[in-house]
């Protein structure tokens, strides 16, 4: 499952950039942040994460480093 979304992501990014200029206002990009939220932290809590960064993509927020939370110890 997480290798299929993974998977996913890059492949959106290899479309996307054939398509529009680089255009992301984060650093790392969307689809970057969402290979490694669930690389950190697996589907279930990457979701919520992607979600909110994903809320962040409008043309009032400034944008900037905005890096993937380490995951909290258990």
């Amino acid at each position: 499952m997480r290798r299929l979304l993974a998977d996913s992501f890059s492949l959106l990014r290899a479309v996307r950039s054939t398509l529009l200029p680089a255009s992301c206002r984060f650093t790392p990009s969307c689809s970057r942040y969402a290979e490694e939220a669930l690389a950190a932290h697996g589907p279930l809590a990457a979701a919520p994460l992607v979600a909110r960064r994903l809320l962040k993509c409008h043309p009032f927020h400034p944008g900037g480093y905005d890096p993937v939370p380490p995951p909290s110890g258990d």
